[in-house]
């Protein structure tokens, strides 16, 4: 098999190559919109009767000639036929042409016909008689669709415009790309030495961006939806969370409880026929993770640390009152990012749109922060755990990490990375338990990994293997094999249980119900591969919720203050002397009381920056009357820019194609020439004293760009840095400027309180000089 970072290059390599050809084939493939019928009454108006009645001739009186008047009765009676039929081909072609629905409607639909498939529990814990439509192992029939018995209504895609993406230096960097974007704003930092906790909990909570296109509007083939199904979804809707509505602003009630755990209880008995039955179900979603879950205890105190670490996450979320909202924020790749797919299709928009509504219940909303990056930017898992806290929001509930093609040709780098960041969250305002996706393992984990997942449980750690959990489901996938069936193959449709995922059984296109039941692209997941993440994902969660909801529940009878005794208020601080000895990471960097700072200048980021730009004119600005006119530069991308070609054909002329569109891109702070002067980053506080600039864009910039660029210097606090004292740190797109604070000359100065950092552009500058991150420890 190839090794990762030779597919990742073979990936860049291919990619203009395949936009050509997606161009060519969008060209060829295009088709027209059937243009809709008039609007035509069903019943003749009076002007209609008027015309058919009308003649040259004078008018002869109908009732002196009844032979006329029968004749009239009948071309009146002919007319109205015509016009019924009119408006029924109206109505169907409308439907044909209107074949767009909503994706959150789609699964609606999807989710109301398999509840009624739904079966009592069999007598070993497993599903009753699961419906012979859900069971295809290793059968690559198409798997059959319900057929809507009621009557369809026309439906119109709403399409929100986008709004442009702006050039903000100091607010985060960037934002996400081509939505309604939240960048968290400055407090103007009311003072960078004030202490972490009150800092990370002063910053402004990003919660409420990400109200993506992605999850608003999607294209299925199936027609409209009938009025008895969406008066049946509402009704169902207002009796899961109009308990909830109807309380105190941020009181979790009794009600809350009882309305969440039946969504939490709905969601888990639909996922657990849909894998044929709850042994099934948990070898794939709940064993196939280097520590397997158990939640089948009595009381929380019976499980094992991981558990009630998750457990804890869940109570603490659902009780607090000013938490109105539970975040997943995911780091990682390209697979993170969900390329070669529509972005709709992302693991991490699945698993938001399966979630929901548990969240829902509870009257609080569920988003899924993805800040994945390909590969082209040159990230790594090095460089990018330092960004945690502006990537994603620092207020976070649960952190995913997914780099795993990326590890393979530094696995010790990938666990000094790994411990970085779980020891890093702890520091944050909500201690996230870290949750590794591994797309690649086929097989148990290694030691090594066993030994950290079992080192952190406290904390929450795991990690879940995708090919793993095909396996766990009992699937022969070896004798298929050897028969000449890969099911592991690039592009290749249905993993051995479905054909294609749960929103896609119910799409009336064929090419785009297949394209959603491939397992892999490639290297990258595809729909169906995802799906499963996804699942696994919600399955956790949702047992998680069940066990939170008992606890709650007790205290609510013992009529106990719950803010009091989970609020945000009451959660322990973790200091890093309360964390055990590091396994690989540096203790230097890793043994600290607070996450490192960042300025990412990439798209997406949903948190807060660390360094920012000091405005020319401030009157701490050390370098205040110098030229500083450096300027966010984006890479342009196309609108289509790693979309899987069977998705760009379908997708490229319907209102909804905004869904597609991936959110990650390279971008930097530029200086073309000396003419643009220099950029003074303001420093936040720090503890260790290590600053590193990186560059954009490539995975070996740092060189070229900083090390030996002698057309650049780079001031620290004014005074001038030794440039043979950089190294290439954490990857080789970045370059360390400082280890650790100076100790010595002006360097060492901080008249104003804060520290300064200075790039400035010399003349002879021969390449643009872009810095996309700027990390503080």
């Amino acid at each position: 098999m190839p090794r990762a970072s030779e597919l990742e290059e073979f990936g860049l390599e291919v990619e203009s190559e395949h936009h050509a050809l997606v161009s060519s084939s969008g060209n060829n493939n295009s088709q027209q919109r059937r243009q809709q019928p008039l609007e035509l009454s069903s019943t003749p108006t009076k002007a209609q009767l008027s015309i058919l009645q009308s003649t040259n001739t004078p008018r002869p009186s109908l009732l002196s000639k009844p032979s006329m008047l029968k004749w009239a009765l009948v071309v009146l009676a002919l007319a109205f036929i015509v016009f019924m039929n009119i408006g029924q081909e109206q109505h169907e072609d409308t439907v044909r042409f209107g074949e767009q629905e909503s994706m959150e409607e789609l699964e609606a639909k999807a989710l109301e016909e398999r509840m009624g498939d739904w079966v009592e529990s069999g007598d070993e814990g497993g599903a009753g008689n699961v419906s012979s439509e859900y069971r295809v192992f290793g059968d690559d029939e198409k798997i059959k669709k319900k057929k809507n018995e009621s009557t369809e209504t026309e439906k119109k895609v709403k399409h929100e415009s986008t709004e442009t993406k702006k050039n903000v230096m100091n607010e985060g960097g960037g934002h996400q790309a081509d939505t309604k974007p939240y960048v968290e704003k400055s407090h103007d930092e009311e003072d960078d030495a004030k202490d972490n906790t009150d800092e990370q909990e002063d910053a402004k909570d990003n919660t409420d961006q990400t109200e993506t296109k992605q999850q608003q509007d999607f294209a299925s083939s199936d027609g409209g939806k009938t009025n008895d199904s969406a008066e049946s979804k509402d009704e169902d809707k207002q009796t899961t969370t109009a308990a909830a509505k109807a309380t105190i602003k941020g009181e979790f009630t009794s009600q809350h409880v009882s309305a969440t755990r039946k969504a939490a209880q709905e969601l888990i008995t639909m996922l657990e026929t849909y894998y044929y039955g709850s042994e099934t179900m948990t070898n794939m979603l709940l064993k196939s993770w280097v520590g397997a879950w158990n939640f089948d205890i009595a009381a929380l105190d019976e499980a094992d640390e991981m558990v009630q670490k998750i457990v804890d996450t869940m109570i603490r979320a659902l009780v607090t009152k000013d938490q109105r909202e539970f975040i997943i924020g995911t780091i990682g790749s390209s697979v993170a990012a969900g390329h070669d797919n529509c972005n709709y299709d992302s693991y991490e928009n699945q698993l938001q749109r399966t979630l929901s509504p548990v969240w829902e219940a509870a009257d609080m909303k569920f988003t899924v922060q993805n800040a994945g990056e390909g590969g082209g930017c040159g990230d790594s898992f090095a460089n990018q755990v330092y960004c945690i806290k502006q990537n994603v929001s620092p207020k976070i509930d649960i952190a995913h990490y997914t780099w795993s093609y990326f590890e393979v040709g530094d696995q010790e780098g990938a666990w000094i990375a790994r411990e970085n960041l779980i020891r890093w969250t702890q520091m944050m305002p909500r201690q996230p338990p870290v949750h590794v996706i591994n797309v690649e393992g086929g097989s148990e984990a290694n030691d090594v990994e066993k030994e950290m997942q079992k080192y952190y449980a406290k904390y929450g750690y795991n990690a879940f293997y995708m090919r793993y959990a095909l396996r766990q489901g009992g699937h022969d996938y070896d004798t298929e094999a050897k028969n000449g069936i890969d099911r592991f193959g690039w592009g290749y449709v249905g993993d051995g249980y479905h054909n294609t995922t749960r929103y896609g059984e119910l799409v009336k296109d064929d090419e785009r119900r297949d394209s959603l039941g491939v397992v892999l692209r490639n290297w990258h997941p595809g729909p169906l591969g995802f799906q499963l993440v996804s699942d696994a994902f919600a399955m956790v969660y949702s047992k998680a919720i069940l066990l939170a909801l008992d606890i709650i529940e007790e205290n609510i009878a013992r009529e106990h203050d719950l803010d009091d005794m989970w609020g945000a208020s009451k959660r322990k601080i973790v200091l890093k002397k309360a964390l055990p000895e590091p396994l690989h990471c540096n203790p230097e960097y890793c043994v600290v009381d607070e996450a490192p700072g960042c300025i990412n200048y990439e798209l997406p980021t949903y948190g807060v920056w660390g360094p920012r730009v000091e405005d020319p004119n401030d009157e701490l600005n050390p370098h205040k009357g110098q030229v500083q006119n450096w300027e966010v530069w984006y890479e342009p991308r196309d609108f289509w820019h790693l979309v899987a070609k069977e998705e760009v054909v379908y997708f490229q002329d319907r209102d909804d194609k905004e869904i597609c569109k991936h959110l990650d891109n390279c971008a930097g702070l530029s200086a073309e020439s000396s003419e643009n002067g220099m950029v003074v980053f303001r420093l936040p506080k720090m503890e260790v004293g290590l600053v590193a600039i990186c560059g954009c864009c490539g995975k070996d910039v740092a060189t070229p760009m900083f090390l030996e660029n002698e057309n650049i210097e780079v001031r620290y606090n004014g005074a001038l840095l030794d440039r043979s004292s950089w190294d290439l740190f954490p990857n080789e797109k970045c370059a360390r400027l400082l280890k650790r604070f100076p100790t010595e000359g002006s360097a060492a100065q901080t008249p104003t309180g804060h520290a300064y950092l200075s790039v400035k552009a010399l003349d002879g500058l021969e390449a643009p000089v872009r810095i996309s991150h700027v990390i503080t420890l």
